[in-house]
């Protein structure tokens, strides 16, 4: 029997202040209305607008969620529904109204006033549509309708599984991040790339307008609350602003320069860091991940981001705040968010406390064939290295629509991510789940990102590309020696620890069962002294702990999935981080 487990924040919630911060961190403006809350929702077969509701949902947890109030689960031959009257006062002739959808899973269309003036496909990603034809001053409807097939189809899903269980978790569906609208000008910016040229001491900026008229921009910088400069240019035109005497961004000193944009009528906020991604080679001629040019080993942990009363959404931003926090006060310095994208304001975050994070792309793909892209690697690690994942049907990736749809949606996630500075790796692929291509993969977010470091494939379908040599190592000793890649342990440990009542069920999935917290951290000490510190001189510049929390059956985390327990001795583990850092720093 499942336990519905909840947490301090969940049970916390006020359903008329839900996730109510603006929820983009690098263009921020001032007039904005969140529509987080309770809407009408019904789940039937039939698209057609629903004549009764089935009551109310709180938006943005998904049905299946605790939270939402509905924990019900939306199977692939159901329609779920969402409806919500908005009232506006005017419609102002000189501007325009856009609605902005965090996420919604899988498939959305949007309608205003019963008209439908968009649809998206895709779970992860944001969407807008401008709605100023279809609205009036007044009364307006706002309908939503979702399709969600989740791991029936090829669609992108992630962790999700309709029947959940060990590694994969509780599917959900629909509107899952915040949805708001704002009224903009007639001339308005819809998006800004800053890139931060770390050896020129430069930051380039562009600024995108939505009608590509080459509009005049002013732009001032500031850091510490101070003004530092000014400057006038184009829209839709590069310019490079010197930044004298900069401050560098580390985990350890995560400066932030903001920024303030005007163009015309239109401000928005954002802002930037002074840092740089890149591989080098140590003092022994060892191939090393350099940060701001210098050798530096990225100690982190798995991260799924999955909250029992709310799946895929935190219940508050004081939550999303918690686990990064918590993980940097015990040594760590690097998050690996495991195949999920997060509301962006979790990386402002960890722009802000200082935090590195490598991030997955969704893994999609028909069902896997788990005998071959887990059993059969984990029992002979060295067959993953020969083969080659131009084998469609093996890997689960023979519809030509979801390779099409995997290389649109992963433009999308660099794209939407590509100014948060604390992003230092992307994950293409993990563990041969619906990989396919992975050379081309490299390549394009090669081409659209020059400035991060790429997994290519992380686990074992190695195909020889991208900046590190991936290692998942869950059962044997860990021996590795220099490559002509940087080496990367990129999941390790897993050690279980079920923990009574502060578990959602009596199954245990983990790599290592421990039967107390002190048996538990004696095995992590051991673990760390064995496989992590004696492969450091060895070239080992990156080690991946599984995991941040437990999530359903998997009991393997720091901490309990209701964040109420660290399972581990937090003083021993920072302990050893520290010894990491330290073996690290005599050794390049």
């Amino acid at each position: 029997m499942n336990m519905q487990l909840c947490t301090r924040w969940g049970d916390a919630i006020d359903p008329n202040h839900v996730l109510a911060e603006y929820p983009r961190p690098h263009m921020i403006r001032s007039q904005y209305t969140i529509m987080n809350g309770y809407w009408d929702y019904s789940i039937d077969k039939s698209d057609a607008v629903p004549q009764v509701y089935d009551g109310r949902i709180l938006v943005p947890f998904s049905p299946e969620s605790a939270l939402s109030g509905v924990n019900r689960i939306l199977q692939p031959d159901e329609y779920l529904h969402y409806h919500k009257e908005i009232y506006l006062a005017e419609k102002p002739d000189d501007h325009r109204l856009l609605i902005h959808f965090g996420a919604v899973d899988q498939i959305a269309g949007i309608y205003v006033n019963h008209i439908l003036v968009g649809s998206h496909s895709g779970g992860y990603l944001p969407f807008s549509f401008d709605i100023t034809g279809f609205v009036a001053a007044g009364q307006n409807s706002i309908d939503v309708l979702v399709k969600d097939y989740s791991d029936t189809s090829y669609f992108a899903r992630g962790k999700q599984k309709l029947d959940r269980g060990g590694m994969f978790y509780q599917a959900q569906s629909g509107i899952w991040k915040t949805v708001w609208t704002e009224w903009v000008p007639q001339h308005y910016i819809i998006d800004v790339r800053l890139l931060p040229s770390y050896d020129e001491g430069k930051i380039k900026i562009i600024v995108l307008d939505n009608q590509s008229e080459n509009l005049p921009v002013h732009i001032e910088i500031i850091s510490d609350g101070q003004l530092l400069s000014a400057h006038d240019f184009l829209s839709n035109q590069r310019a490079d602003i010197s930044i004298p005497g900069f401050i560098s961004w580390t985990p350890e000193t995560p400066h932030l320069y903001d920024v303030r944009i005007t163009m015309g009528h239109d401000q928005i906020v954002s802002y930037f860091a002074m840092r740089k991604y890149s591989v080098g080679k140590d003092s022994k001629g060892i191939p090393r991940f350099m940060l701001n040019n210098k050798p530096y080993f990225h100690n982190g942990l798995l991260d799924q981001g999955y909250w029992p009363d709310g799946l895929l959404t935190a219940p508050c931003d004081e939550a999303l705040i918690y686990d990064i926090q918590t993980m940097k006060d015990l040594g760590f310095n690097m998050i690996r968010k495991h195949i999920k994208i997060e509301p962006e304001r979790w990386y402002c975050h960890c722009d802000r406390l200082g935090m590195l994070v490598w991030q997955d792309m969704i893994n999609g793909g028909r069902e896997y064939h788990m005998n071959f892209v887990c059993a059969l690697p984990n029992k002979l690690m060295w067959t993953g290295h020969f083969i080659k994942d131009n084998l469609y049907h093996a890997f689960a990736r023979q519809d030509k629509e979801g390779r099409d749809d995997y290389y649109k949606e992963l433009k999308e996630m660099i794209d939407c991510l590509y100014n948060f500075p604390s992003i230092s790796v992307w994950v293409p692929f993990n563990e041969g789940w619906g990989q396919f291509d992975a050379g081309e993969a490299s390549r394009c977010v090669r081409k659209w990102d020059p400035s991060r470091l790429i997994d290519e494939a992380s686990g074992w379908f190695d195909q020889f590309g991208g900046d590190m040599f991936s290692i998942h190592n869950y059962w044997r000793p860990l021996k590795i020696r220099p490559k002509r890649r940087v080496v990367a342990l990129t999941e390790y440990g897993g050690y279980s620890y079920r923990m009574t009542g502060h578990s959602f069920c009596e199954e245990i999935y983990g790599y290592k069962d421990f039967k107390s917290p002190e048996d538990l951290t004696a095995g992590y000490k051991g673990l760390i002294e064995r496989d992590i510190l004696p492969n450091i001189r060895n070239g080992l510049s990156a080690a991946v702990y599984t995991q941040v929390s437990d999530v359903e059956e998997e009991v393997n985390g720091i901490l309990t999935y209701d964040r109420e327990c660290m399972k581990l001795d937090a003083g021993t583990v920072k302990e050893l981080n520290q010894r990491i850092y330290e073996e690290f720093a005599g050794c390049i």
